[in-house]
This record gives C-alpha cells, structure tokens and sequence, in this order.
C-alpha cells in the first residue's frame, strides 16, 4: 500500500505543477468532439447522438492515459535508468502499476469531466442520470478493468522494445473507431461489437450512455446488467493476466539478463 501511494503521489501533483498539460488535456478533445457534433448537427441527428460525442469525447481520455501513462510506463523507466530500481525494490510490481493508476486515474477523470462540463455548455447537452448507484458501478468497473489491461500491456510493451511506441500509436485510432467513442457500437454489427467488447471501455461507454441519457437504451448494444458483468469478469481476467505477464517479463530479465539494458 506504501508503493502504492508512493507511486501514485507523483502524478497526482504533477498534474498541479503542470497547468498547461491540464488546458491542453482539456481543450484539445474539444476540437475532436466538436467536429463529430457538427457533423451531425448537419445531418439533422437526433440530440442523443451529440450526447454520445461529447460523452465519448471525455471518455478517450482515459484511454489515451491507459495507452500512454500505463502500457508503455516500463519501456519509458527502461529508457531512462528506473526499471532496475523498481525491479530489485522489495515489492510487487503490481503495486508499482496500480500507484501509477490511481494517480493517472486522478488527474484523467479530471480533465474528462472538464471536458464533459464544457463540452455539455457549448452544445446544450441534457444529462438525465437514471441510476447513480449504478453510474458509480458501471465507471469502476470499467476503470478497474481498462487499467488491468494497461498493466498486463505494461509488460507485453517490454517484450517488444523499441516497438512499444509504435503499438501505442497503431492501437489509438482503431479503437476509437470499434469502441464506439462517437456512436453507438451496436451499429457496427454484432460480431465486431462482440469483439470490441474484450476491450473494456467498449462496454463501459454503451453503459454509461444508458445511463445519461434517456434514449440511451434503444441505442444499447446489451442491457445494463448484462454489461456489468462482463466488464466484473473482464476486471478479474486482464488483473490476472496482469499478474501473470509481469512474472514473465520478470523472468525473461533473470534468464537473459537483459530486460535493463537497451537491446544492441
């Protein structure tokens, strides 16, 4: 628990130290959202599907900090000389990643619900929360098992070196597009919405739109319940297959010897 908030105390006062990552963090998807707004405006869509975009516009936040500040976060301490000190210290690695997490998670869900607020203004987006017990539920859900999979990715991104930039870039676009970040990913067809489901935000963002949104349930891919199960059972899969991986990467580093050094 100490690793824990050691790891976590950074990036939740970096952020404070940093304005200006938190106005570009904050106004740059705006330029994202507001372009899928005005399309549809422009095609005369209903104001539910504005609601998406602004919604799914805060949303990419936290998959870009899952990508970024999470997945690639051992190849970065790699390049620069921490990964050593974080593998002989006398902790769980898990806890280094879970630290990390909890203080992205901090400063992301900050500068997603600025997004939402100022995008929700500019548009005039009505929110009509049904249930915020269930709202509470379904984020957790979904943020637990968005950053197992960032923490299982964490270790797999070592396995391939220098590539770990390139992945982070190849997977952030596509995403967007089978997750469904600006319209609703039952309209993708079942199978591709099935397959998108394995990545958590997927389930997340279709839940949440039933959530805020008083027409979100005619757009739904699956009912609520139904949805909060599996993103439960993703959180045990990718916090296992986590657990497992980061194992492995720390065996290949006793067998070859290698995993601190830059590959020749």
């Amino acid at each position: 628990m100490r690793a824990v908030k050691g790891r976590a105390y950074p990036r939740i006062v970096g952020a404070q130290r940093e304005p200006s990552w938190v106005f570009f963090e904050v106004v740059l998807p705006l330029f994202t959202v507001a372009a899928y707004a005005y399309v549809y405006q422009f095609m005369d869509a209903k104001d539910e599907l504005i609601g998406y975009v602004v919604l799914g516009g805060a949303m990419t936040a936290f998959w870009l900090n899952v990508l970024w500040a999470m997945a690639a976060q051992f190849y970065w301490e790699k390049e620069i000389g921490n990964l050593q000190l974080y593998l002989i210290a006398p902790i769980s690695r898990m806890s280094i990643l879970a630290g990390m997490a909890l203080g992205g998670m901090f400063a992301t869900t900050v500068n997603a619900t600025s997004t939402l607020v100022i995008g929700a203004l500019i548009f005039n987006i009505a929110f009509h929360i049904v249930d915020p017990l269930m709202l509470v539920a379904i984020f957790v859900a979904t943020m637990v098992a968005l950053y197992g999979m960032g923490m299982m990715f964490a270790s797999l991104y070592m396995l391939f070196g220098r590539e770990a930039h390139h992945l982070s870039n190849l997977l952030t676009d596509p995403v967007y597009l089978t997750s469904g970040f600006f319209f609703p990913v039952k309209y993708l067809g079942a199978f591709v919405a099935a397959g998108a489901s394995l990545i958590p935000i997927t389930l997340g963002l279709d839940a949440l739109r039933q959530l805020f949104f008083t027409g979100g349930a005619e757009d739904a891919f699956l009912p609520l319940g139904t949805e909060l199960l599996i993103l439960v059972g993703l959180c045990a899969v990718f916090l296992v297959l986590a657990h497992y991986s980061l194992r492995y990467m720390e065996y290949l580093g006793k067998a070859t010897g290698r995993l601190t050094l830059r590959w020749q």
